[in-house]
């Protein structure tokens, strides 16, 4: 490595650390509490639980990050994961269909679902809030028609590994399957066209029009990767529970949106940085995990992430209208 790159990265991986201090400190704030209130936290065996646990999430959110950035939100993807995982396991157990040409059925049909999402906001303008919002009650009526409303079960090991098995008897595939998506991620919006593509249509459409990016590719594209993750993360799911279940990946896209203001990604697009999403999603799956060992209510779980949304959305927006207003007064003084 020369000594060039090393500078730049050096300089990157400052710049992600400003960027994200605030979050950081909110995550090691919550990190002491939880270890001084509970011993198990910060054993081994519960950090590698907690990045099983937040594994779907960053599978989602990375998806989500794309799509907020471009300034839509997909609120398809819980639904998604569940028809993914109900409709695989079925094709399996159900139908006698070999289980990879099972895998591949279950992640082209979510990957269809985003390719509809995409194509309806690109070709229509219809806003993405609306068609995510019809495809989540599709998506969803598909797992429950398909199954009957009930959970199918699967013993097949082979299948079960996806979810379940470990890279050298240590870490969880899904924490590696993980990894892998987050390297992608990372030089899918820094190192390449497309990603620059993203950031300029969701800073300014008209003028990335008249730069010359095709909006609506890019827009298809985006929804269509995350259609197609959380399809996989249904798969992934759905073998760790042992069973296809229409009702699993209910609230899941809160979770990822979640994940994604609370890193910073901004609700009105065009800026964020995977990292922030990363630190996200394993904030709240810290929050999940302490909430859990100190025995308090999956109920009140949920008003807690409720309002962390509330307040990430609340911030966010302050944040933006500090930045017009700074903006406005740097043009006023030139």
């Amino acid at each position: 490595m020369s000594n060039k790159t090393r500078v730049k990265s050096s300089n990157q991986f400052i710049g992600m650390l400003k960027s994200n201090t605030g979050i950081l400190c909110v995550m090691i704030l919550i990190g002491i509490t939880l270890s001084f209130m509970t011993p198990n936290f910060l054993t081994a065996g519960n950090i590698i639980s907690v990045l099983r646990q937040i594994s779907n999430n960053i599978f989602l959110a990375l998806g989500m990050t794309l799509v907020i950035i471009l300034g839509g939100i997909d609120l398809s993807v819980g639904s998604i994961v569940a028809m993914s995982g109900t409709l695989t396991v079925g094709f399996i157990v159900t139908n006698g269909v070999p289980m990879m040409p099972a895998i591949l059925a279950g992640l082209a049909l979510g990957t269809l679902v985003g390719l509809f999402n995409g194509f309806i906001v690109a070709k229509f303008r219809v806003p993405a809030f609306i068609v995510t919002l019809s495809t989540m009650n599709m998506a969803k009526g598909i797992a429950y028609i398909y199954s009957g409303g009930r959970s199918t079960r699967i013993t097949s090991d082979a299948y079960a590994m996806i979810g379940t098995g470990y890279l050298f008897g240590v870490v969880p595939l899904p924490v590696v399957y993980m990894v892998i998506l987050i390297i992608i991620f990372v030089i899918l919006l820094n190192k390449t066209r497309f990603g620059t593509y993203v950031y300029a249509v969701g800073g300014n459409r008209e003028s990335a029009r008249l730069s010359g990016v095709p909006i609506k590719k890019v827009e298809i594209l985006v929804f269509t990767i995350s259609g197609f993750l959380a399809a996989f993360a249904g798969i992934v799911l759905s073998s760790r529970m042992y069973s296809g279940q229409p009702k699993a990946g209910d609230g899941y896209e809160m979770d990822a949106i979640a994940a994604c203001v609370l890193g910073g990604i901004s609700m009105a697009g065009g800026t964020g940085h995977v990292s922030g999403t990363v630190i996200g999603a394993v904030v709240i799956g810290i929050i999940s995990n302490g909430l859990n060992l100190i025995g308090v209510s999956s109920f009140w779980q949920l008003l807690v992430k409720g309002l962390i949304i509330l307040v990430a959305v609340i911030i966010d927006s302050q944040k933006n209208i500090i930045s017009e207003r700074l903006g406005k007064k740097k043009a006023a003084n030139k």
